[in-house]
């Protein structure tokens, strides 16, 4: 199979190397001339491109793997934490206070981790059926949970071992010839990959899948194979970076591999690839990380100044350096990701520069690229035969057919197996209401977030968004000095505007909401520890801290004092948020089910092209649900701040994640059209118990904090398959429909 054929449009583009990297190329010598401007101590030196050349393998060599699964039509949100992971667990294994093996065991084990990791992401996304971003997202927040839990938290360094070991830990080092091994390394790899993409039946059958997977199975390309194939060999690149990591800095620390991801995803979009699947380029790849690394160093480098200190009477002029604030990294890069998704469709796809050029000589523009690349879409209703069971259902079957009777059912059972476990805890009227404040929190998020996920959409950003909005609150009454109201109508604004800024990048610009969100997920996240300066803010006025107390405490602020008894009693375990989350709980409930709008959601999430047909503004729908969740979140956030009477950067960190799966387990559908407050309330008390549980003291042992988060993204995924294979496919019923057939030919064949 080659690629020679021409048609009356010209010659099939080159997959090695076009003009989008040479454009790359002008770009990343103007931004380094910039750098070296502005900077010159750091970025006229060899030694400053020496480093960004060296710091640049270990993302293009990731970028490499990755190219391979944007090019499909998937994603890989876990190479980052594939990264780390890999990193720490050869530390774990190599160093002599742990496990003490030898590097070439170490190193094999971590390739076979790598490897394990990516089939575990290519069966969830192929055989299993898990959309890409859900499986690999999850993978993503497991991975850093064992991060975490293998670290306890703390660097791990072996330095006297690595001496005795100079064949490896050598690749980290400067060769012979004056450069870093690493940078050898990745040279090597971006051959063999562009290379295997460009000129191989490898690649010839990932740019089919990806272009179009139903017209490729049809030719017969074996579609999942290529796309697992894909997600192999990105966890592998991404296992070899870790692995070039260690061997660099002869140790690890627990921030390996964060935000990694998002430096490769942009990297590869950058580059030239499709987020819609069927274009990409290694090369392009390799480019689009040398310029995202080189804007991070210059954004952390900074630039040099002079400051004037006054010592007594003595002025004394002295250099410094200039460099932005804890989180401005993050917002860029947050920033850059969702530009440079926006670049595919708006610049590359309508070939913006190629028409410029073609203007500039006077020849007729080239070609627009075909915007689709699905030949039939098949028109589907996820959530149909649940609700036809539900339907057809009596009595004590009709409440057991019901999406959300599970999520009902657990949350009795884990009530009663903490009752079981520790009556003495979990019996005391107080106790049980604490549990039910961390309840409030992911309750409220998991609101909004049943209406994104019923209109078919995804939000990861709600973690962040409570996050911003509380950071903001904070900022205003702690530095500003500002008045309680002002201070929360300060986070609803900055809340809001999050929530804007997704709806109008999702609906308005046509991006998958995923990317749009993950986009903000970094951005309200670094603003949050911008705000802040990364630190912990408390202390500010009373008035505002009673949006998270006790009723009781309320009344006594305002000097009511109310007479012994159950209201009473009552009144001092019941917070106002709790109120409040049942009042909003109430309001979007019956909207959901009861009103035009609750189902126009559910029209637009089963089936938005039947929807817009039917005159349904399904651009609308989307949009409030988007809005809808980051006001809860936001919500969340305002509460958060006044019920822990500080504010921490750290807030709403994994809050995605529960509220995901608490949508999930409550009965919503993650391919939409299905969802129920009451169901995601009541999936929302089985994460808040499950943690509860995990938190126990019994007999002396209590899960630390960091395995209970991989347990919770184990339940996610649990709780996708159930949806997937027990909800839509009805794998249960169609066993029982087989075994009645093959007992019915028994009977048959034996009469």
């Amino acid at each position: 199979m080659a690629l020679t054929a021409t048609t009356s449009l010209g010659r099939a583009p080159s997959q090695i190397v076009g003009g989008w990297e040479v454009g790359l190329v002008a770009l990343l010598l103007l931004l380094y001339l910039g750098g070296a401007l502005v900077n010159p101590a750091f970025f006229g030196s060899t030694g400053a491109f020496h480093s960004l050349l060296r710091d640049t393998s270990r993302v293009a060599i990731i970028a490499v793997g990755v190219t391979f699964v944007i090019v499909n039509k998937d994603l890989d949100l876990s190479v980052g934490s594939t990264y780390g992971l890999v990193a720490v667990v050869f530390a774990r294994l190599f160093a002599p206070n742990f496990l003490d093996l030898g590097v070439v065991t170490s190193a094999i084990l971590c390739l076979l981790l790598g490897t394990l990791i990516g089939l575990i992401n290519g069966v969830l996304v192929t055989i299993l059926k898990v959309p890409a971003f859900i499986a690999t997202l999850t993978v993503l927040f497991i991975g850093r949970g064992f991060v975490l839990a293998l670290t306890h938290g703390q660097a791990i360094y072996y330095p006297a071992k690595a001496t005795g070991y100079p064949g490896f830990f050598h690749l980290g080092e400067t060769n012979l010839l004056g450069f870093n091994n690493q940078i050898v390394i990745f040279l090597v790899v971006a051959v063999i990959g562009a290379y295997v993409l460009a000129k191989t039946r490898w690649g010839y059958e990932t740019f089919a899948t990806g272009g179009n997977e139903q017209a490729a199975s049809y030719a017969g390309i074996p579609t999942n194979w290529v796309r697992i194939r894909a997600f192999l060999i990105s966890s592998l690149c991404a296992a070899l970076a870790g692995l070039m990591s260690a061997a660099q800095d002869k140790g690890v620390t627990p921030l390996y591999g964060v935000s990694g991801e998002l430096t490769v995803i942009a990297a590869v979009i950058i580059g030239g690839a499709s987020i819609l699947g069927g274009r990409g380029r290694v090369a392009g790849s390799c480019l689009g990380a040398l310029l995202v690394v080189l804007l991070d160093k210059v954004l952390r480098e900074g630039w040099p100044i002079t400051r004037i200190i006054k010592i007594g009477d003595e002025e004394i002029t002295v250099n410094a350096v200039f460099s932005l604030p804890v989180g401005a990294v993050p917002v860029f890069l947050g920033l850059l990701l969702v530009v440079a998704v926006l670049i595919e469709p708006y610049l590359i796809r309508r070939q913006v520069a190629g028409r410029l050029w073609a203007w500039l000589r006077g020849r007729p523009p080239p070609p627009a690229y075909e915007i689709g690349g699905i030949a039939i879409e098949g028109v589907q209703t996820k959530g149909a035969m649940a609700a036809d069971m539900a339907l057809s259902a009596t009595g004590l079957g009709k409440l057991l057919a019901r999406r959300d009777a599970l999520a009902i059912i657990l949350t009795a059972l884990l009530w009663l197996t903490g009752l079981a476990l520790r009556p003495d805890y979990w019996w005391n009227l107080s106790n049980s209401f604490a549990i039910l404040l961390n309840y409030t929190e992911l309750a409220l998020i998991t609101i909004g977030l049943t209406y994104v996920i019923a209109a078919g959409d995804i939000d990861l950003s709600v973690g962040a968004v409570l996050a911003l909005a509380g950071s903001t609150a904070a900022y205003f009454l702690k530095v500003l000095g500002a008045d309680p109201v002002t201070a929360v109508a300060m986070g609803l604004l900055a809340g809001m505007c999050a929530g804007l800024v997704n709806a109008i990048v999702t609906v308005g610009f046509k991006l998958p909401a995923f990317i749009a969100t993950l986009g903000m997920f970094y951005i309200a996240r670094g603003l949050a520890a911008w705000f802040v300066a990364g630190q912990q803010l408390t202390g500010w006025p009373e008035g505002y801290n009673l949006l998270g107390r006790k009723v009781n405490d309320i009344l006594l602020h305002y000097r009511i004092s109310l007479p012994d008894g159950l209201l009473r009693s009552i009144a001092e375990v019941v917070s106002v948020q709790t109120i409040w989350m049942l009042f909003v709980a109430l309001i979007a409930g019956v909207v959901l089910a009861y009103m035009p709008f609750g189902q126009k959601v559910y029209a637009t999430g089963g089936n938005i092209r039947a929807a817009a047909y039917a005159g349904i503004n399904t651009n609308r729908v989307r949009f409030f649900a988007l809005m809808l969740a980051a006001l809860c979140a936001t919500m969340a956030g305002i509460i958060n701040v006044a019920y822990f009477r500080s504010f921490n950067p750290v807030a709403g960190q994994f809050r995605e994640l529960d509220a995901i799966a608490s949508v999930i387990i409550g009965g919503g559908s993650i391919f939409g059209g299905y969802g129920t407050v009451i169901g995601a309330l009541a999936g929302a008390a089985v994460i808040t118990l499950i943690r509860a549980l995990l938190q126990l003291n019994v007999q002396g042992f209590t899960m630390p904090q960091h395995w209970i988060n991989v347990f919770i993204g184990g339940i996610l995924i649990v709780a996708v398959l159930i949806d997937i294979w027990v909800r839509q496919a009805n794998i249960f019923g169609r066993l029982r429909a087989r075994l009645a057939r093959r007992t019915r030919t028994a009977e048959t064949t034996h009469a």
